[in-house]
């Protein structure tokens, strides 16, 4: 077969503009049929802007899209559709109370009757021919985050697309889960269709895919062939120079229990259990990770201990370096700080809770500081200096300093937000998320931070998403499962597998503490 006859897209000298800023300059790249393409690329080089416009969702300021050769005019995802092109999103756009199939059909144009039995076998159909496993009958409020995922894919499938571009779609997966989407993908690319998938993980780019297309402040870097390349080369052209890949884990020293959960129970508003009879020991200088599927209540804990969220019933210790316990539970953040303890919290709400979209860096550095000094007046030389700091040491992307966060990246949020609870110098570090939407530069930059805390004797406890992080930053791993303990592991002998089937089963919860 011709080459060329093999390509169903072919993106030439793309460009986009969103005022000043170019999110993708001059970028040209094909993507074929029968094959899985990897988009890799720092936040903000424009990986999901690009793919954006062919999904629909932004229109090129120039250059062309030919799909299966033909020019084509792409602004809406209507237009998308028609021609076979289908985005599945990291956000997934299902209604709750309908179900799998009512989601699935929902806005397409039907001749005569509605036949929801005929639409529930084509579902079938689709389903039994890639591999997925799922209810056409089943309502999206009682379905697991990959369960909602198959109704996305297959909803796009249903719409006979046949370029399906995935965004980040193994972040809330466990291990299991990702290698079952990775099963119907590889079906997907036996049956001759072409796949995209935007990611961050540099062992799944290696696993799944066929080629991978790198993109740097907006240029096309080059495309790798998968199988001759590996995740050392795919980042340095990622990021422009060599970086180090190797996450240190240094053994704690004199480790000795800093907060003590026990028996902790926690509902939510509308009376939900989110936490259930949670107990663990958290050591100073030391690494506890903590592992579960999204909504399992690691939010929750973390909320806990800093004095964001009311229990129904158990006690949060903390224990001085006098060995003297005091009792956090019941009260707020500021009461714990002038108890003298120095908790450090990184939600997973960067602006929502963490930060203050309208105010600058320096003023967002002294929400934490301004309480400072004994004056009348507001010490701004300390959260300047700070704030100075972070932007060097986390190499934040910001015209300066009297920059509103709200006008930041992302990523460069995320930046700020880590940079000033680590610069507060906890003796209790408690980070949510604290790589989320970073690119593998930065967060290898925000794990040396967390590790240097640790070997300050601060005692971290770091939920993640990302299992193979988790696994080699950790010096245990609590799983959680449905708001309760499934197990505590050591993060230097467990396996990956391990905790993937403890965040889905609560067979473990008599693992040794």
């Amino acid at each position: 077969m011709d080459k060329d006859a093999n390509v169903a897209v072919s993106m030439q000298h793309i460009t986009k503009n969103f005022g000043p800023v170019a999110a993708n300059d001059d970028v040209s790249l094909d993507i074929r049929r029968g094959e899985i393409l990897s988009l890799l690329g720092e936040n903000g080089s424009g990986k999901t802007t690009l793919m954006n416009m062919l999904a629909g969702i932004y229109f090129p300021d120039g250059g062309q899209i030919l799909v299966n050769g033909k020019e084509a005019v792409i602004r809406s995802p209507r237009d998308a559709f028609d021609l076979g092109i289908g985005m599945i999103h990291q956000h997934y756009m299902l209604v709750d109370v309908m179900t799998a199939a009512e989601n699935i059909i929902l806005g397409l144009k039907n001749e005569g009757k509605l036949d929801m039995k005929a639409a529930a076998a084509r579902i079938t159909g689709i389903c039994s021919r890639y591999g997925f496993d799922l209810d056409p009958n089943q309502k999206i409020y009682d379905m697991s985050v990959s369960q909602k995922q198959t109704v996305e894919i297959v909803k796009v499938l249903y719409r006979n697309a046949d370029i399906l571009i995935l965004d980040e779609p193994t972040a809330v997966l466990t291990p299991q889960e990702t290698e079952k989407l990775f099963g119907v993908l590889r079906n997907m690319k036996k049956d001759n269709k072409a796949i995209v998938i935007i990611t961050h993980k540099l062992h799944e780019v290696e696993e799944i895919s066929d080629r991978v297309a790198i993109l740097r402040h907006g240029k096309f870097a080059g495309m790798l062939t998968t199988k001759d390349t590996n995740a050392q080369e795919m980042t340095n052209m990622m990021v422009g120079h060599a970086v180090q890949l190797n996450i240190r884990r240094p053994d704690p020293v004199n480790a000795r229990p800093r907060i003590k959960v026990e028996g902790l129970t926690v509902r939510s508003s509308d009376g939900l259990i989110k936490l259930d009879d949670v107990s663990f020991t958290a050591n100073s200088g030391e690494i506890l990770g903590v592992a579960g599927i999204s909504g399992s209540g690691q939010k929750e804990l973390l909320e806990a201990i800093a004095g964001l969220q009311p229990a129904e019933k158990g006690s949060i210790s903390y224990i001085n370096d006098s060995g003297e316990t005091e009792e956090l539970l019941g009260k707020d953040p500021l009461t714990i700080s002038n108890m003298g303890v120095a908790l450090s919290f990184v939600p997973e709400d960067r602006l929502g809770m963490g930060l203050v979209g309208s105010m600058d860096l320096v003023d967002n550095m002294m929400l934490r500081s301004f309480r400072r000094g004994s004056s009348i007046l507001t010490d701004r030389k300390f959260p300047h200096n700070v704030a100075e700091k972070v932007v060097d040491e986390l190499e934040v992307s910001t015209p300066g300093l009297s920059t509103p966060v709200r006008r930041l990246s992302g990523g460069n949020v995320q930046k700020v937000l880590v940079g000033r609870e680590i610069a507060s110098a906890p003796s209790v570090l408690l980070a949510a998320y604290a790589v989320r939407g970073l690119d593998i530069n930065s967060s290898y930059t925000i794990y040396d931070l967390i590790n240097q805390q640790k070997e300050r004797g601060v005692a971290v406890i770091y939920v993640g998403e990302d299992l193979d992080v988790l696994l080699e930053l950790s010096d245990r791993i609590l799983v959680l499962c449905e708001g309760k303990v499934s197990g505590i592991l050591d993060g230097r002998t467990a396996e990956k597998n391990e905790v993937g089937l403890l965040m889905t089963s609560l067979g473990g919860e008599d693992a040794d503490e």
